[in-house]
């Protein structure tokens, strides 16, 4: 049964409520125009990885519940799919169709469209979330405000892991620009440091954007 909810908008690096239909937007929210990413990347601090103690994935608090009652990563799969139909009892999706930037490649299996963040969590534990308040790390890791969650192939998704720009690319080169444009984005709103090598290879996809 589709449902539609209503759009709710929370204070910032809090959690937000998404507009959802049967055909839905098919998109994370968009990163600001290039010279604003440009100007976001200069601004970030570059600084050493701190290390990862008592790091866990589970301190993201992620996939919690929405205010509508469904858990973070039903909504983007609601968000995100196209002709998305949901259970009998709501909120997961039973069937639909999710497009994965990463390698340009549509799943049509629930199970196979996984849900990626895109400044991965252990980054931005080495990045300064490790200092961050439980709260401030349950909206990080829940972020529906900012390109922070997107559909990712599962093998993409593997394939990626906890590593950034330096390290991994997404395979298909045609969303560089984007990845680099969101990426960059999502360090800067949450005040994340970043390493030399990072802003290198992030300055380098930018340099593909047209």
């Amino acid at each position: 049964m589709t449902r539609f909810r209503a759009l709710l908008a929370l204070p910032a690096a809090a959690l937000t409520l998404v507009a959802l239909a049967g055909s839905a937007v098919a998109a994370p929210p968009p990163p600001p125009p290039l010279a604003t990413v440009r100007q976001e990347l200069a601004a970030l601090t570059v600084a050493a990885p701190h290390p990862m103690t008592n790091y866990t994935r589970g301190a993201f608090d992620i996939w919690s519940t929405q205010p509508d009652h469904c858990t973070t990563r039903q909504d983007v799969l609601a968000r995100d799919g196209q002709n998305v139909v949901e259970q009998p009892n709501g909120c997961q999706p039973a069937s639909g169709s999710w497009y994965s930037a990463y390698d340009n490649t549509t799943v049509t299996a629930v199970a196979q469209a996984t849900i990626d963040h895109m400044v991965p969590l252990a980054n931005a534990w080495r990045s300064g979330a490790d200092t961050w308040s439980d709260a401030k790390r349950k909206a990080f890791g829940n972020d529906m405000t900012n390109p922070q969650l997107l559909i990712a192939s599962s093998s993409s998704n593997s394939s990626k892991g906890d590593s950034g720009p330096d390290q991994w690319k997404p395979k298909n080169t045609a969303f560089w620009c984007t990845y680099a444009e969101d990426y960059t984005h999502v360090k800067y709103v949450w005040q994340l440091t970043t390493t030399t090598a990072e802003v290198n290879a992030l300055a380098t996809m930018l340099d593909t954007c047209q």
